[in-house]
């Protein structure tokens, strides 16, 4: 698997994930969510550069012009809830493309002092997908904590089809989430999209120094389900 981080060189992402960590901007829940919208927009279009292009013709008022446009069929799948304002932002780059969604969320243990990083359930409730065979499918989740969620949507999304490229894109990774996902997929032939990498997960799996919770952040707080 390969990894592009987005900060490895200084650019505009650098301002918008400033905002996002910043616990007193995150009290604004349209700016949270604007921001990984911003993300994701900056992300495709860095990911567009390794699409397929062709010539096509197009005819304008005076003449026709050549004009190099993109040939794949690109499907974005996403976590559900999350993901969503994330999603929006790839879906506003590729604006032909098609949806895809999963509801995968962490099983939360009573005795998180106990349990070690990593040391999570993932469960899966729902699944609405495309035919994903011979697409590029661009699998979307703002953070990349354990790597355990992503490997979870990808194998429900896979009862829809085998995608021929897959992109997996997180704003936030894990190092250790990082580490897991190459163990899953060891080909060259998938790329890891990330804004960041830090170092650490804690004791509950939140990736350190992080931002929180982005469904919270994004949506409001969840009231947790006995």
């Amino acid at each position: 698997m390969k990894v592009i981080c987005l900060s490895d060189t200084d650019n505009v992402v650098s301002n918008y994930m400033a905002q996002l960590r910043d616990a007193q901007l995150q009290q604004s829940r349209p700016r949270f969510r604007r921001n990984l919208t911003r993300i994701a927009q900056c992300m495709a279009y860095e990911l567009s550069k390794t699409l397929q292009f062709s010539t096509k013709d197009v005819q304008t008022p005076l003449a026709t012009a050549h004009v190099a446009t993109s040939d794949d069929r690109i499907v974005v799948g996403t976590v559900l809830r999350a993901g969503l304002a994330f999603h929006e932002g790839f879906l506003q780059m590729f604006d032909d493309a098609e949806a895809g969604f999963v509801a995968a969320y962490r099983v939360e243990n009573a005795e998180a002092e106990n349990q070690k990083a990593g040391d999570v359930e993932i469960k899966l409730e729902y699944l609405a997908a495309p035919r994903l065979d011979g697409c590029t499918f661009l699998l979307v989740d703002p953070m990349l904590a354990t790597g355990k969620s992503f490997v979870t949507a990808h194998k429900a999304f896979l009862r829809n089809g085998t995608p021929a490229h897959l992109h997996l894109c997180a704003v936030i990774a894990s190092q250790q989430g990082i580490d897991y996902l190459r163990e899953q997929f060891p080909s060259d032939d998938v790329t890891l999209w990330v804004a960041a990498v830090d170092p650490t997960l804690n004791a509950a799996s939140y990736i350190v120094p992080g931002l929180g919770d982005a469904g919270d952040l994004c949506f409001g707080e969840k009231v947790s389900q006995k």
